[in-house]
């Protein structure tokens, strides 16, 4: 973790913009990730003509290789300082659509080009993770941990912007261009990021022992159990919330979406100050209420509206559960440990998003589509449950 940069108080628009201009290298890596993810599973199947095994692997690819490095980012981070872990990430993004222009270029040899868009994909699953971390660990020893619960808020609005950005652009600039020159702007994004993040000052790395990963997990799981149980609830609306307006003959999946990320963008936005002037623990507990409220809506909707009433209240309430969770995981341990204690932190979300769809899906096709939300709500419940366990029996 970086050691804090010593400064008096910060109005809240410098310490805003301030904040912005460090998370924006992960708007970057964010929209090399989004531009070619409505792009590739149909050009993996139906212009290379493979199965949607394959179309679905290239994907998923990615998502693994984050989680498999995501420990390391966090160590690295606090061994060579967040700023090297950033550029590194950002080169992984680079390198990543160079593998794309080399399968565009080779489409000749299916095969080749397959193992290139694999390459490609573990290869931007590395680089996620070390920009993503990396940009949260430089945020706050930029503008000190006090505003952590700040800095974790804004990287996950950029990131929602980036992949909200990114889908439907590359799908312009696949109809235009191809994906040979989808995969340079990709790699002209990264380009631009590397360049912008050399020039700006780094913050050096808190010098200490380090912990082991063993030793980090065990100060940190209840935080990310917590937050594993209320990712179910994201999981089943962002997956399945268009197969539940399908099932009931709805229209309007797309807007109760659009409502979803509203609403989580726009509480992160409001109450900016809520982690510190509440605590961690506090925040999370309130979320997680309003969450279980959401998705009891939608799970009991019998309407259109109350559907989207209830991804509403879903968004907002899983909104600032990562950043007020975050808080209370990272100052778990000593500072010099805080990257390697977000990293762990971050690895239970993208487990319970990974194994949230295929048992919502089980469950879906044995007992119907809205006991998905129930149960989600259930899991929810859960962590407001340990939430509670935790704010009357801290760790010691």
């Amino acid at each position: 973790m970086p050691a804090v940069d010593a400064e008096g108080q910060l109005s809240g628009l410098r310490l805003n913009l301030r904040i912005v201009s460090i998370v924006i290298f992960n708007f970057a890596s964010y929209l090399t990730i989004g531009l070619p993810l409505a792009v590739l599973p149909g050009y993996v199947h139906d212009v290379m003509g493979f199965s949607a095994f394959w179309a679905g692997l290239v994907i998923s690819l990615q998502y693994f290789a984050t989680l498999l490095s995501r420990p390391h980012a966090g160590r690295y981070a606090d061994l060579l300082g967040p700023k090297r872990i950033v550029v590194m990430g950002l080169c992984g993004c680079f390198l990543s659509g160079l593998s794309y222009l080399l399968a565009a270029t080779g489409s000749d040899w299916p095969l080749v080009s397959l193992v290139l868009l694999c390459l490609g994909r573990v290869i931007l699953g590395i680089g996620q993770s070390f920009a993503g971390t990396g940009s949260t660990l430089w945020g706050v020893g930029v503008v000190g941990s006090p505003h952590i619960g700040r800095v974790i808020s804004w990287n996950g609005i950029v990131t929602y912007g980036a992949m909200a950005m990114g889908a439907p652009l590359g799908v312009v600039c696949y109809r235009y261009v191809g994906l040979q020159g989808l995969a340079l702007a990709i790699m002209v994004v990264a380009a631009v990021a590397i360049l912008c993040a050399l020039p700006r000052a780094e913050v050096k790395a808190k010098k200490g022992k380090p912990m082991s990963f063993r030793a980090v997990l065990g100060r940190v799981w209840p935080y990310g159990m917590a937050l594993a149980l209320a990712s179910a609830g994201f999981g089943v609306i962002a997956t399945f919330i268009t197969l539940f307006y399908d099932a009931k003959g709805w229209d309007g999946a797309a807007f109760a979406l659009t409502l979803f990320s509203c609403a989580f963008v726009g509480t992160r936005l409001l109450f900016p100050n809520g982690i510190n002037r509440l605590g961690g623990l506090n925040v999370a507990m309130i979320c997680f209420s309003v969450e279980i409220v959401g998705l009891l809506l939608v799970g009991v909707a019998d309407t259109p509206l109350m559907a989207k009433i209830g991804t509403f209240f879903a968004g907002a309430g899983f909104s600032l559960v990562f950043p007020a969770l975050g808080v209370v995981a990272v100052k778990a341990v000593p500072q010099q440990n805080q990257g390697s204690a977000l990293a762990t932190y971050t690895v239970f979300m993208d487990l319970s998003l990974g194994i949230t769809g295929p048992l919502a899906g089980l469950m879906m096709a044995w007992m119907g589509i809205s006991t998905i939300y129930i149960a989600a709500a259930g899991l929810v419940a859960v962590a407001l449950l340990l939430g509670w366990q935790l704010k009357k029996r801290p760790l010691a």
